[in-house]
């Protein structure tokens, strides 16, 4: 049974900084693409960012909104995917997902949300 599993979430001044783990489990991980998504109140989910898989050199791709602020790393060996924020806004809180996608990048519209797999989602609420 595939199992993602978010953690890190939580309240942040604007300005600061917060790290997101996503602990995956049941699944051969360094095999996957992972993403992370974020759904504020009252919006559609909407992509931030996504890393390769194994193999093809660590690729990454981010949103607009986020980029030149967050980053998503992996460590392949404990399973887990992160996403760094910093440089937080008010308008980055939302529910944030990790999913888990097996397709090639490439292959794929990595910025869509069509993945295989999905975690429960971890809350992060930044004040202004």
């Amino acid at each position: 049974q595939v199992q993602l599993v978010e953690s890190g979430g939580g309240l942040v001044q604007a300005g600061g900084s917060l790290r997101l783990s996503c602990a995956a489990s049941g699944l051969t991980f360094s095999n996957y693409r992972m993403g992370w998504f974020r759904q504020a109140p009252g919006k559609e989910r909407e992509f931030v960012g996504t890393i390769s898989r194994l193999g093809i050199g660590s690729r990454t791709d981010y949103a607009d909104s986020v980029k030149g602020r967050f980053t998503i790393s992996r460590d392949n060996a404990k399973n887990t995917v992160y996403l760094q924020m910093n440089s937080l806004k008010s308008e980055d809180t939302a529910v944030y997902y990790c999913a888990a996608d097996i397709a090639p990048w490439g292959r794929v519209d990595v910025r869509s949300d069509r993945m295989d797999y999905w975690g429960k989602g971890t809350l992060v609420t930044v004040s202004a």
